[in-house]
């Protein structure tokens, strides 16, 4: 999924695209409304996340003129203005949610999860249509049930929370389960194409993984090192 960002403060965007980055999404950035204009046009992102008050255009410009090319996409506004008119405005201008600066990073993944969901969900509703089928990609492994569309794993009824990128990665595993997943086709199919990333990228989020979706992380049984090559599920 692509995601563009609209904030005219440096620290700001650049805080976000690490946010929507390491969940997953590949990121595009604009400093004002008219490039964030410009680049949605260009790049048809599925969630756009908006400043209010920024130059060229206001995020209430932005989202007006989005809204009226795409109805579906995923609209975040993230700004200073706190009155409840300027929420009232900009969920009544179409956004799904409006989050309120400063804010915490746990707010802003759980509030992203929760736009990526309704996506997801209502393109399946859509791939589905003439369709007495109800795939929902749920798979197991182990005693774990993943459901992608809801982006979260269960264990008995206790729920853990996915990001696309480890929805990706536990798809990738359970795919190719009993045989080793290399960490090129990791890179490959779980990172952005563009994305150069470091060696132990890829150890430092499944090791990320493990602590919630393992029983006992320090002796896996879901995720399985094969080491200098890559990882595999059984």
């Amino acid at each position: 999924m692509r995601v563009l960002i609209a904030e005219d403060d440096q620290h700001t965007r650049d805080g976000l695209s690490e946010i929507f980055d390491a969940e997953g999404y590949k990121v595009y950035a604009a400093s004002d409304g008219v490039e964030a204009l410009q680049l949605f046009a260009k790049f048809n992102p599925d969630v756009v996340c908006l400043d209010v008050m920024m130059p060229g255009a206001s995020g209430y410009d932005v989202c007006r003129e989005i809204r009226s090319i795409d109805p579906e996409v995923g609209i975040l506004f993230i700004s200073a203005k706190s009155e409840e008119i300027d929420k009232v405005l900009g969920l009544e201008l179409g956004a799904d949610d409006f989050i309120v600066k400063p804010f915490g990073l746990k707010e802003v993944v759980a509030r992203i999860r929760a736009v990526t969901r309704r996506l997801i969900i209502e393109r399946k509703k859509k791939s589905r249509t003439g369709s007495d089928e109800d795939d929902n990609g749920l798979f197991e492994m182990g005693d774990l049930k993943v459901l992608p569309e809801e982006l979260r794993a269960y264990r008995g009824d206790e729920p853990v929370e996915l990001s696309l990128r480890d929805v990706k990665i536990l798809s990738l595993l359970y795919r190719n389960r009993g045989k080793v997943v290399s960490r090129d086709t990791f890179f490959d199919e779980c990172w952005n194409f563009d994305f150069i990333p470091n060696s132990r990228c890829l150890d430092q989020h499944i090791s990320q993984l493990r602590r919630r979706v393992e029983r006992d992380p320090g002796r896996p049984k879901l995720i399985s090192t094969v080491h200098g090559v890559g990882y595999r599920f059984e």
